[in-house]
């Protein structure tokens, strides 16, 4: 009895602690889901809203409101001018209700809690601009909804105690002291697991009133970190910090086919190119913050000349911070491995650009073969049994799976840059069961989106015997497990080079200058390497849309390409560059004249400095993906323009449109709809494009290359942590890693 008292005790302590809570917590939800309903409603009739106001169509937008309004829970919906007048509303709109409550010229989203009339409302306006009339929005949400779901969560919480109270009273009644003490074990171990990290460590002998707690402790423990986590400024400091308590004394080791450096002769001198790749640009800050060995094929002209006699450099060249080590191939292993397989086969096969793959077997010799030589390589540098090694893109697919038999304690990650196809269109691959076990050597595979994590999975479902469990994205293959996920893949921040950079007002006069343009003629640029996949074509073809359809800003807008040549061995890619200067120059030629020329295109490398400064001095930027995994030049536009102006027009088909969606989004197949963004970032004001670039430099700030690289190795933290643990106690079962990744992972991204 003495027992059962006790448990009643507990369980009633557990009603006054977690009642409130858990109704609080479905309130805080309420009210986040309705500010999002408001979000959703507004996006999807501004334009048309705008347009019924230039019309003066006033029965029409009251028919409008009434159907918006026909949701439960959305109360009533206006329309505010900008002398605060009430011009529309729909018929449940309180009487006491003025546009006095909200600012009629506010030029962004404003929420708001009142009570009017009976009701507590929450109140949302959201900007409306027409071609002739301004206003704002109103939309107005009944909250007593998010009052009852509190009442039932806590109703519903209560009579769940109660029954867990009932049965533990129960059962200690008519236990014994061994029972007793059982319980109280149970409890102790289950709050331990909760404050050690093991959240899904489970006894089997374990009484259900333990794990009825275990559960409620790790939903508090779960929604405390989703809603309270604090803020953290990922910053290279910060992240070399962060390793050294999570990781200390580990090696890191960056395997990639692209080096970060290049050394190549001009005439008898020795240059340096940095090459222009988003691997690059996404690693290299990493490896500065970090320290370790990077491992890639030495391509320079010059790459013997400047290596020691283990084929090593130190890195970066003004400033040594990590090692370069390189690997030597022949011309052959070149055309099979690179050219071939990886850029013939792979290359397409994973971008939906509609060029058909080829595969051929002597390519996949001289793949597998070359994965061999980079296998030893690593091997070689590593100074400990259990490494952290971070692969690299498709390039080397099957080096997981060598790493694994060779290094068995090894932490591999391996990030695939490039998006992942259907398991329909992978099927094609003649040795795709080959590849997907190569990558199931990893600890963890990582691509840019939860999308291609889907694809992939799904793949191995098909392909594979293996054992897939989708709740916490893992598979198992010959009792190895690897997790699957999504790492949104980030430039650095503040990018180093801006601070070379001068004021913006310098950079757009001497861009101007070096193009021979005129200071009030608006620029615009696209930066990339010569691919398929980039659509340049399809943006040529744009500008002469836009400048057919927009005649007025003939001899006012001039639109830059620069593109640098790659894998121009291959004959697509020769032939892309061919047909692009061909376009630039029909365009020009159809449209141009002496003194002015809608196109200039420039068909060669540009450094970093370069870039920037284009960058700086661009009125807006096109991004006109066919297919990317991410596109970092987006992102790098948005960090170079600290004066918060520029346009960004980005291809909904590159992963970056899911994380800067201020920018115009477009469909680049459609050059009509891209005429259509470019004359409206040219004609957009400073005021919007200030609002729109500031969202999504916050966005590249909070979510920078440190915070991606931070969140893949507190994986690995996790994962050699829960690798100690179950050889010092072998009883214990491994479940709980999932859980333990994704919690860390939660964390991150809310206190991101």
């Amino acid at each position: 009895m003495r027992y059962g008292a006790l448990a009643l005790v507990i369980i009633a302590a557990a009603i006054f602690i977690v009642s409130p809570l858990a109704g609080s917590l479905v309130e805080r939800w309420s009210l986040r889901d309705t500010d999002m309903r408001s979000t959703l409603v507004y996006n999807s009739v501004r334009h048309e809203v705008a347009n019924l106001v230039d019309q003066g169509a006033a029965a029409q937008i009251h028919d409008l409101f009434e159907q918006i309004a026909l949701d439960d829970r959305l109360l009533a919906v206006g329309y505010c001018d900008q002398k605060s007048e009430l011009l529309y509303h729909s018929k449940m709109m309180p009487e006491g209700f003025t546009c006095g409550i909200i600012s009629a010229a506010a030029t962004h989203r404003h929420t708001s809690q009142i009570a009017l009339d009976g009701f507590r409302l929450m109140v949302a306006s959201f900007p409306i601009r027409g071609r002739t009339e301004t206003g704002q929005l109103v939309i107005l949400h009944d909250l007593a909804f998010g009052k009852r779901r509190a009442s039932r969560a806590i109703m519903w919480s209560i009579a769940a105690l109660l029954l867990v109270a009932f049965i533990a009273a129960a059962l200690a009644s008519l236990s014994a002291l061994m029972i007793g003490r059982r319980w109280l074990h149970s409890i102790r171990q289950a709050i331990e697991d909760i404050r050690l990290g093991r959240t899904d460590h489970a006894d089997t002998n374990e009484v259900p009133l333990a794990r009825e707690v275990r559960q409620v402790l790790r939903d508090i423990d779960d929604a405390k970190r989703a809603t309270d986590g604090p803020r953290v400024e990922w910053t290279p400091e910060f992240l070399s910090n962060l390793l050294a308590d999570e990781i200390p004394d580990t090696p890191i080791i960056v395997v990639s086919n692209r080096e970060p450096y290049i050394h190549n002769y001009e005439g008898t001198k020795i240059s340096l190119q940095i090459p222009a790749s988003g691997l690059v640009v996404a690693l290299e800050p990493l490896m500065r913050a970090c320290g370790g060995t990077w491992i890639a094929h030495g391509s320079g002209t010059a790459d013997r000349k400047t290596v020691d006699s283990r084929d090593c450099i130190a890195v970066p060249p003004d400033a040594p911070q990590y090692l370069l080590r390189r690997i030597w191939l022949s011309e052959e292993e070149q055309e099979g491995y690179y050219y071939g397989l990886s850029n013939e086969g792979i290359w397409p096969l994973c971008h939906l650009a509609f060029v058909r793959p080829t595969f051929r077997e002597p390519d996949w010799v001289k793949y597998k073969a070359v994965n061999e030589r980079f296998a030893d390589a690593v091997v070689a540098e590593a100074r400990r049994p259990d490494p952290i090694i971070l692969v690299q893109d498709y390039h080397l697919a099957l080096l997981p799976r060598l790493l694994r038999l060779r290094l068995p304690e090894a932490t591999i990650v391996t990030f695939w840059h490039i998006p992942w196809p259907n398991a329909e269109t992978f099927g094609i691959c003649p040795w795709k069961e080959d590849i997907i076990a190569g990558l199931l050597g990893s600890s963890v595979i990582g691509f840019h989106t939860q999308f291609y994590c889907n694809n992939f999975i799904d793949s191995v479902d098909r392909f594979l015997e293996s054992r897939i469990d989708r709740e916490v994205s893992s598979i198992t293959l010959q009792n190895h497990e690897t997790f699957v996920r999504p790492y949104p893949i980030s430039v650095e921040w503040p990018l180093a080079a801006l601070s070379r950079q001068p004021p913006v007002d310098q950079c757009r006069a001497a861009v101007r200058r070096r193009l021979g343009i005129a200071n009030d003629v608006c620029l615009g640029v696209g930066i990339e390497r010569f691919d398929y996949t980039k659509g340049i074509l399809d943006r040529l073809q744009a500008i002469e849309t836009f400048i057919t359809r927009y005649p007025e800003w003939k001899g006012r807008f001039v639109f830059a390409q620069c593109a640098a040549p790659t894998r121009s061995k291959l004959e697509t890619y020769r032939n892309l560059q061919r047909d692009a200067v061909l376009a630039a120059e029909s365009i020009n030629e159809r449209h141009g004249n002496d003194a002015w020329k809608p196109i200039i295109l420039n068909v060669r490398h540009y450094d970093v400095d370069e870039v920037l400064e284009l960058f700086r001095a661009a009125d807006l930027c096109i991004v006109s993906s066919l297919h990317d995994g991410m596109n970092l030049v987006a992102k790098e536009f948005v960090a170079a323009r600290d004066d918060e102006a520029g346009v960004l027009i980005l291809s909904t088909f590159a992963g970056a449109s899911r994380e800067l969606p201020e920018a115009l989004i477009v469909n680049p197949y459609d050059t009509g709809s891209m005429a259509n963004a470019i004359e409206q970032a040219l004609s957009m004001s400073k005021g919007e494009q200030r609002e729109r670039m500031q969202l999504m430099r916050e966005m590249v700030r909070t979510h920078n290359v440190y915070r991606w690289a931070g969140q893949m190795l507190l994986d690995v933290a996790q994962i050699r942590k829960r690798k100690g643990l179950v050889r010092m106690t072998p009883r214990r079962q491994t479940a709980s890693l999932p859980t333990d990744i994704r919690k860390k992972t939660r964390t991150l991204s809310s206190a991101s």
